[in-house]
C-alpha cells in the first residue's frame, strides 16, 4: 500500500479545535452605491475597472484586474487619494493558486467626507508578474521590493528590484505558507557556510533556528535563574541566593520610612 502524500502548499498550517457548531461573526459589507464611496465607484466604472467592490469596516475595498491596476491608481489619485501608506500581497496558493495584492490608499482632502480610506486588491497566479506603481507612487519602491523578497513576486519596471530584508544570496521566500517556519535546509546552514566554509559543517553543526528551545546543558547561550554558573561550565541544580549589596557599600533601604516623611518641593 502506496502512503498517501501529504500537500506541502501550506507547512504553516495547524489545526485547531473550535466548537463544530460555531460559525465566526463576519463584518458587515455595505454595497458601495449606498455609501460614500459610490463617487469612487462612478469614477472607475466610466472605463470598467472594477470587478466588485463593496464597503468594510468604513473603508472602500476594490478588486481590478491586474492590467488594470495602473489606471485605477492613476484615477484615484486625481480623485485625492494620493497617500499609499501600504502595500502587500497574500498568500493564497493553497486555496486557489493566487497571490492576492492590496494597495491602501489614504486621502487627507476625502477625511471630512468619510471616504478617506480605500483599498485596491488584485490577483495573479504564482508564474504571473504584476506592473511596478512606483512611478504613481514612489512609496511603493520599498513595499514592492519587500513583496518581492518575501513572496517572491516580480513587479515590472520596477526601478532596483533586489533583496531588501534577506541576504542577496538567500534561497526561499520566508513569507510563504510553504517555507517552514524555523527554515528550510538552506536556512539552517548559511550562517555556517558564511562565517566558517561548507567544510566545517559537521564541526560547527547546523544553525539552531528555533526560538522556543531552551537547553539547560548550555551555559554560554542561557542562563537559569537562581542557578547561574559561569559561561561554559558545567549546569548546576543549586539554587544560589541572589544578592544586589555591593561590598563596603551603604546597605540598601530595604523598607521605606513613613513616620517622618518629607514633602520636596524642588530636585535636590
Amino acid at each position: 500500500m502506496i502512503r498517501r502524500k501529504q500537500p506541502k502548499k501550506d507547512v504553516q498550517r495547524k489545526v485547531y479545535h473550535t466548537d463544530t457548531f460555531y460559525q465566526p461573526i463576519l463584518t458587515t459589507r455595505i454595497p458601495t452605491a449606498q455609501s460614500e464611496f459610490a463617487i469612487v465607484e462612478e469614477a472607475l466604472n466610466k472605463e470598467k475597472l472594477i470587478l466588485k467592490s463593496y464597503v468594510e469596516i468604513g473603508q472602500g475595498v476594490f478588486y481590478v484586474k491586474k492590467d488594470l491596476l495602473l489606471r485605477t491608481l492613476e484615477i484615484l489619485k486625481s480623485l485625492g487619494y494620493n497617500i499609499l501608506s501600504e502595500m502587500s500581497a497574500i498568500d493564497n496558493l493553497a486555496i486557489d493558486n493566487h497571490f492576492e495584492l492590496f494597495y491602501q490608499l489614504t486621502s487627507h482632502e476625502q477625511s471630512h467626507k468619510g471616504r478617506r480610506r480605500l483599498r485596491i486588491k488584485c490577483r495573479i497566479r504564482e508564474d504571473e508578474s504584476i506592473p511596478s506603481v512606483s512611478e504613481i507612487f514612489p512609496a511603493a519602491n520599498w513595499s514592492e521590493r519587500e513583496c518581492y523578497d518575501m513572496f517572491g513576486i516580480k513587479f515590472e519596471n520596477h526601478p532596483f528590484l533586489k533583496r531588501i530584508l534577506m541576504p542577496i544570496d538567500w534561497v526561499g521566500f520566508p513569507l510563504l505558507k510553504s517555507y517552514p517556519l524555523k527554515g528550510d535546509e538552506f536556512a539552517s546552514w548559511y550562517e555556517v557556510d558564511k562565517i566558517f566554509g561548507r567544510e566545517y559543517r559537521s564541526i560547527v553543526g547546523p544553525e539552531q533556528r528555533d526560538s522556543a528551545r531552551v537547553d539547560r546543558a548550555d551555559s554560554i547561550n542561557f542562563a537559569r535563574i537562581g542557578k547561574e554558573v559561569p559561561k561554559g561550565s558545567e549546569p548546576s541544580d543549586s539554587i544560589h541566593k541572589i544578592t544586589y549589596q555591593e561590598i563596603n557599600k551603604p546597605p540598601i533601604l530595604k523598607k521605606f520610612p513613613t513616620n517622618n516623611p518629607k514633602i520636596l518641593d524642588k530636585r535636590l
